[in-house]
C-alpha cells in the first residue's frame, strides 16, 4: 500500500511538474512579446445582444488587461451558428483569429454529404465556457397556461401549431423535435438566424411559441410572455414557477455547452495563453455577476478536457442525427 501511495504521490508531483513548464511557457512568450502583439478577433456566430455577447465582453476586459491587447468581438449570425467555424477553416493558426465553438458545429458533417469538417481535428480546443439556458415561452394572452395545454393542443391539432428555433438542426431543434416525440404530438417548426427573431415573431403573433435560449428572458420578466417550461437541472430562481422536463416526464437536462476554439495547428505555447488569459475572464467576479444574472451555468473546461469533451460528443450527435432523420441537403 505504501508504495502504492508512494507512486501516486511521484505521479502527482510529476504532474504538477509538467503543468508548471507548461504555464512557464506562454508567460515567457509573453514576456518576449511574441504573442499577442496585435489585436484579437473573437467570432460570435450569433445576432449581437444576447446573453452571451454579455458573457463574452466581460471576459474581453480582463483578457485584455491581462495580455494588453483588445479582443474584439464581431457578429457573424446565419447559416445555423456555422459562419464561426467556416472562418476558422480559412485562418492562419497564429491565435489572433478564435471563435465561440458549439455543438452545432460538431453535428454538421453527419447532416450533409457536402463536404464540411471534421469536427475534432480541424479546430484547437481552448476552453469550454458555459452553456445556453434554454425554455418554451408563448405570449402572455396565450390561451396555453401551461406546457400541458401547449402539449394538449398540439396533439387536437397535429402540425397546425408551430414553434421557433434559432436555426434548422440546431442543439434546440433537435431538443425540441425530441420533447414532441416523447410527447407524442407534431408541431411546425419555424427556423430563424438566431433566438432574437423568434422573439420578434412571437411579439408580432406569427408564431405560436418560442423553444430556444433566453433572448426571451426581458419579455417574461416585463410580462410580455409566459415561460412554461425549462431545460436545465433544476428550476430557475427567476422563473420558480416554470418546471423542468424532468418534472415533465423526461429524464433529459439540455444546455448545448460551448467554448472557445481556433484554426487547426496553433501553438500550444499561444493556446496555453488563451486558455489562461479566458479562465482569468471566466472567474473573474464581473463574469460571474453576469452569469448568475442570466443563470448561466458553468461548464469550465481546459483544452484536454475539451477536446476529450468533443470527441465523446460526436457520437451523441451522429447518433441523434440518424434517429431523427435530420438532413440539410
Amino acid at each position: 500500500m505504501d508504495a502504492i501511495n508512494e507512486s501516486r504521490g511521484v505521479s502527482r508531483r510529476g504532474a504538477l511538474g509538467l503543468a508548471a513548464l507548461g504555464l512557464a511557457a506562454p508567460r515567457l512568450a509573453r514576456a518576449q512579446g511574441r504573442y499577442p502583439d496585435r489585436p484579437i478577433r473573437f467570432i460570435v456566430p450569433w445576432p449581437p445582444g444576447s446573453s452571451l455577447d454579455a458573457l463574452f465582453r466581460s471576459m474581453f476586459d480582463v483578457v485584455r488587461r491581462d495580455l494588453g491587447q483588445q479582443v474584439v468581438l464581431e457578429n457573424r449570425p446565419g447559416a445555423r451558428g456555422l459562419l464561426g467555424a467556416q472562418a476558422l477553416l480559412n485562418a492562419r493558426p497564429d491565435g489572433y483569429t478564435i471563435a465561440q465553438h458549439h455543438l452545432s458545429i460538431l453535428r454538421q458533417p453527419f447532416l450533409t454529404k457536402q463536404q464540411s469538417w471534421d469536427p475534432v481535428n480541424d479546430f484547437t480546443y481552448i476552453l469550454q465556457v458555459s452553456g445556453f439556458l434554454f425554455g418554451v415561452v408563448v405570449r402572455s394572452d396565450s390561451p396555453y397556461r401551461t406546457w400541458r395545454d401547449l402539449t394538449a393542443a398540439a396533439k387536437a391539432k397535429p402540425g397546425m401549431l408551430t414553434f421557433s428555433t434559432s436555426g434548422v438542426a440546431t442543439s434546440n431543434h433537435i431538443a425540441m423535435e425530441d420533447i414532441l416525440a416523447r410527447e407524442g404530438v407534431e408541431m411546425t417548426h419555424v427556423p430563424f438566424r438566431g433566438a432574437q427573431e423568434g422573439v420578434t415573431a412571437l411579439l408580432g403573433r406569427q408564431i405560436d411559441c418560442v423553444a430556444d435560449a433566453q433572448a426571451w428572458r426581458p419579455n417574461v420578466e416585463a410580462g410580455e410572455f409566459r415561460l412554461l417550461c425549462v431545460w436545465t437541472k433544476d428550476r430557475l430562481p427567476a422563473f420558480p414557477d416554470a418546471p423542468t422536463l424532468r418534472e415533465l416526464g423526461h429524464d433529459m437536462v439540455v444546455t448545448s455547452p460551448y467554448g472557445v476554439t481556433g484554426p487547426k495547428g496553433m501553438d500550444p505555447a499561444v493556446v496555453e495563453t488563451l486558455h489562461q488569459s479566458f479562465r482569468k475572464g471566466l472567474f473573474d467576479e464581473n463574469t460571474q455577476a453576469v452569469m448568475r444574472r442570466w443563470e448561466m451555468p458553468l461548464e469550465y473546461l481546459g483544452p484536454q478536457d475539451y477536446l476529450r469533451f468533443a470527441r465523446e460528443r460526436v457520437s451523441y450527435e451522429q447518433e441523434m442525427v440518424a434517429k431523427l432523420k435530420l438532413s440539410i441537403d
